[in-house]
């Protein structure tokens, strides 16, 4: 097994070659294992993911329940494990940079702050203390002995606020802030993500599998993308198949879905 410091110096790396690379995001061990399996360089937690396997909405888990589950992913899997920490779970700065502390505990070697306050009425974060928290989490991440790989992300698109300008805005601030990779999911224009990718430094990280969109690592690499997440996507897409099946075991009393089911339990069981 790598040490923490190693899959630290890895992930880094990846974000630095000439192409992008997926980093698909597991959202329990059994499919951290099979994703690692598959050949996937390193991996990312969902915290929409996990909270669905938990039976709550995404947000809810909370801190400990983040970070008891980084902890645990961590240690199944040899390659490097980011986490979606979403907003540092509290507004302060002080708080956020006490869970980068907390995160790097738990054999992470890279996470990503969003400027979501979680509130309806004031979703994203006044700007100069959205800009505090990342500096905060900046500080907290440098003063370990490895290089912790910050994502600083704009939430502007998933909230209602689909303003390019202001989100690139917010970006170059966190990256003058000392984040290492920037992130506006919900872009889902290519000629937007040029834009940004043009009017910052850092590797940029864009959300693929959404609706209506048709990336692929060859289109986002030459766009100069960097790395490719997917979100809670692949949790949603083995809910459906699951969904569709107790639908028509409830509905029909019928088992067609299983029984045609491609993945068998041999397959299954031999990769673990």
């Amino acid at each position: 097994m790598p040490t923490q410091a190693e899959k630290a110096e890895a992930f880094r790396a990846l974000h630095h070659r000439d192409t992008a690379f997926i980093i698909p995001n597991p959202w329990d061990l059994g499919t951290a294992r099979v994703l690692e399996q598959l050949g996937f360089e390193a991996l990312a937690t969902t915290s929409a993911g996990l909270a669905f396997s938990l039976g709550k909405r995404d947000t809810q888990v909370g801190c400990v329940g983040v970070l008891h589950h980084a902890r645990d992913m961590a240690a199944s899997v040899e390659v490097p494990l980011s986490a979606d920490l979403e907003n540092g779970f509290g507004d302060a700065p002080e708080v956020v940079a006490e869970t980068i502390r907390q995160s790097a505990q738990t054999g992470l070697v890279g996470g990503s702050i969003e400027d979501s306050t979680g509130r309806r009425d004031d979703p994203i974060y006044e700007e100069s203390l959205a800009v505090d928290r990342i500096r905060a989490a900046v500080e907290s991440a440098r003063a370990l002995a490895f290089p912790f790989t910050l994502t600083a992300r704009s939430e502007n698109y998933l909230v209602g606020r689909p303003d390019l300008a202001a989100t690139i805005r917010r970006l170059q601030l966190y990256q003058d802030a000392g984040a290492d990779v920037l992130y506006a999911p919900g872009l889902t224009s290519e000629d937007d993500i040029a834009t940004l990718v043009r009017s910052v430094d850092r590797p940029v990280n864009v959300l693929a599998g959404l609706s209506g969109t048709s990336f692929t690592l060859a289109s986002l690499s030459a766009l100069g993308v960097r790395r490719i997440s997917i979100g809670s996507g692949l949790y949603r897409a083995a809910f459906g198949p699951l969904l569709r099946a107790a639908k028509q075991m409830r509905e029909q009393g019928t088992f067609a879905t299983i029984a045609d089911e491609p993945v068998t339990f041999r397959e299954i069981s031999g990769m673990y």
